[in-house]
């Protein structure tokens, strides 16, 4: 299992290395997903937020411009904590609960990621 799950995790790693990256800021994420409820970058939702609710999310490419991108079942995202570990998911499996964002490297079977809180990300990319 573990050997498999490492196989799917390098391959998802490769699919989305020649994708073209683009830069969310955590407010402006948890205001997309979840309207203007945001307040010093903690999320305040009486739910949980799924990122498989939105059909585009609007991002700034590399030279600053903003662009807004569809969001199917290959987007992906990529999170930067401060400490510069990155983890890597799908971005229609992205939930949003109790000021953290978790997700699944994969959709065959529950993969999910660590929750990272949200006072802890120094960047997120979404990747086409």
């Amino acid at each position: 299992m573990k050997y498999s799950l490492t196989i799917l995790t390098l391959g998802f790693s490769f699919f989305l290395s020649g994708c073209a990256s683009y830069i969310v800021s955590t407010t402006s994420l948890s205001e997309q997903l979840n309207g203007n409820e945001v307040n010093k970058g903690y999320l305040l939702a009486h739910a949980a937020v799924k990122g498989n609710e939105l059909k585009t999310i609007k991002c700034l490419d590399k030279n600053g411009r903003e662009k807004e991108i569809p969001v199917t079942n290959r987007t992906g995202v990529r999170i930067t904590r401060i400490d510069n570990s990155k983890t890597t998911f799908y971005f229609n499996t992205l939930l949003i609960k109790d000021s953290a964002i978790t997700g699944s490297k994969t959709h065959f079977f529950n993969a999910e990621v660590t929750p990272i809180k949200i006072s802890e990300i120094s960047k997120i990319e979404i990747m086409e």
